[in-house]
């Protein structure tokens, strides 16, 4: 055989098998998972080639599954025109469906969604719902938003909501019922402390409570209370308010301070003994050691009493 024929026929039969590879059959899958509404050919069969896109059926509902016989698959494929496919000894295929289930979770997420819209949940805030019946069994397709509010009608006096929600994957809306408790991050101490305890970050701690509860109770925020003292023994768990804590003393009773009085370049200064107790800023009567008559100042720093006045002051002295 001549060489430049035989080169031909070994490229003739390469083709035919290339050919022939290209031709191959669609493969039937045992089982079949979808994320959409419809089957399509290429859901159903690996090589689908051209009619891979086509519609064959109805999906089960999302979050379901079912089976289907080989003989609807063979009418679906023939009207899909698909009309030969190699099943492989496969009578049925089992097909199913993402989802995801509609739980209390997603429907008051979307809820306190809404709130924060309106401007009624505000930072640190939380809306927890309670529904007045168990919600049905109900899943949604597998999307990044598989339920949206639809409407909220929501009532602050009484916290007496209704909600419809739209459910992707689902024709019928899904009315609710129930009552809604907004609540919010109070401080709490973290520890049994004493009184006078001097609090920092750490004695503190964040908690849930009740609006209409912490709002009653009359709580205040964190800043305004680190670096403030105790008026009383507390225990851990305590929700703090402001009238549980003070301004540190800078001066106590009977404690020996310096009296300042200044004017202008001019600073005099005296030993005196503090008759009462007082934080930065309020007023102390001091006992001058020397002359045991009494000033009144303000005071200023740890120990140290200011005297503000005119000559009448110095001479009280």
């Amino acid at each position: 055989m001549p060489r430049n024929l035989l080169k031909s026929l070994v490229a003739v039969s390469a083709s035919l098998v290339a050919l022939s590879s290209a031709m191959a059959a669609p493969t039937l899958k045992a089982d079949v998972l979808v994320s959409t509404a419809i089957v399509t050919v290429g859901d159903m069969f690996d090589g689908a080639g051209l009619q891979a896109e086509q519609a064959m059926f109805r999906a089960p509902a999302p979050g379901t599954a079912g089976t289907v016989s080989i003989e609807a698959i063979r009418a679906a494929a023939l009207k899909a025109g698909l009309t030969e496919f190699d099943a492989e000894g496969i009578d049925k295929v089992r097909v199913a469906r993402q989802g995801t289930a509609i739980d209390e979770t997603i429907l008051t997420d979307l809820i306190a969604a809404d709130l924060k819209t309106r401007g009624i949940l505000n930072p640190g805030m939380s809306a927890q719902a309670l529904f007045d019946t168990m919600l049905p069994h109900m899943n949604a397709d597998d999307a990044a938003s598989p339920a949206k509010l639809v409407t909220l009608r929501y009532m602050p006096a009484s916290g007496a909501f209704a909600a419809r929600f739209a459910v992707s994957g689902v024709d019928k809306p899904l009315d609710v019922t129930g009552q809604i408790n907004l609540m919010i991050e109070v401080p709490h101490l973290s520890a049994n402390l004493g009184a006078g305890t001097i609090l920092s970050p750490t004695d503190v701690e964040m908690k849930l409570v009740p609006l209409k509860f912490a709002e009653s109770s009359g709580f205040t925020s964190v800043d305004q209370l680190i670096g403030k003292t105790l008026q009383r023994p507390s225990r851990a768990g305590m929700m703090l308010k402001a009238t549980d804590v003070a301004d540190p003393e800078v001066v106590t009773r009977n404690q020996a301070v310096t009296v300042y009085f200044r004017n202008g370049p001019m600073t005099l200064t005296v030993k005196g003994q503090a008759l009462n107790s007082a934080s930065l800023g309020q007023p102390v009567a001091v006992l001058n050691s020397l002359s045991k008559k009494v000033v009144n100042g303000v005071a200023t720093a740890s120990g140290a009493v200011e005297i503000k006045g005119g000559p009448v002051n110095v001479a009280g002295l």
